[in-house]
């Protein structure tokens, strides 16, 4: 019997835009503390191209109020790409979800065979659990790192 004791993997989830939003809008909150333990690689996420591309459409309209620059937005976006597992989606599983630009978030869960999607908006990906995802909240992830 071995007495090295076993390394977990770090849990790896999809993340949702209005998380990453909430995280640059105030050092405040959880979604805030949910990108710090991405960027200390704790937290795994995957990430496809057109969720790449969501990510930065709505940082970039939304600069002034997060009171970023351009190039900060893409630092930010470069330092997400150095953490994330890239994922191509073979198989659109659309319409799924009743916001069509959900769908390529759970697309992206269903092709990264991740456990959980992490977002404000559970209601509206109900449907995830048909395909074995849990929709959670970054304070439920939080709680479940400690």
């Amino acid at each position: 019997m071995s007495t090295q004791q076993k390394t977990a993997l770090p849990p790896r989830i999809v993340l949702d835009t209005n998380v990453l939003y909430a995280g640059l809008y105030s050092a405040n909150g959880t979604s805030y503390q949910l990108l710090h333990a991405i960027a200390s690689g704790r937290v795994r996420i995957a990430l496809s191209t057109p969720l790449l591309f969501e990510y930065e459409d709505v940082l970039k309209r939304n600069q002034s109020i997060l009171a970023l620059s351009d190039s900060e937005v893409d630092v930010v976006l470069d330092n997400l790409c150095a953490q994330a597992d890239f994922q191509p989606i073979y198989f659109l599983w659309r319409p799924c979800l009743p916001d069509a630009k959900d769908d390529m978030v759970l697309e992206l869960a269903v092709a990264a065979q991740v456990s959980r999607i992490v977002t404000f908006n559970a209601k509206d990906f109900r449907p995830a659990a048909r395909f074995g995802i849990d929709v959670i909240t970054p304070q439920t992830l939080l709680l479940e790192l400690l």
